[in-house]
């Protein structure tokens, strides 16, 4: 083995190995996505809802102040996935959550 062969990271997107290097630079020009403060999102972050906001498809209504745990970030910057115990598939734009 070579000592190159290390620096290669499988991306599950493409189904390749690629160069570490390549990945991390795609990485960081992926835009970040930002909640309604400017604050920089990321997986794992709790975020707060700051409006009432009334869910399509699902006949109810998410209340300011509601606690979205677990957020995932999707390849739009504006938007999150999200789970909430009554919703499934849950995705919200970040102009209308604040992180905690």
């Amino acid at each position: 083995m070579a000592d190159g062969d290390d620096d290669y990271v499988y991306d599950e997107a493409t189904g390749e190995w690629r160069p570490a290097a390549e990945v991390a630079a795609a990485a960081a020009l992926k835009p970040e996505a930002r909640d309604s403060a400017g604050n920089i999102l990321a997986d794992g972050d709790a975020v707060t809802l700051i409006k009432d906001l009334k869910v399509k498809g699902a006949n109810q209504t998410l209340k300011q102040g509601t606690v979205i745990r677990s957020i995932r970030l999707t390849g739009n910057p504006e938007e999150i996935d999200c789970r909430h115990e009554s919703i499934k598939g849950l995705v919200l734009r970040t102009e209308f959550v604040r992180k905690r």
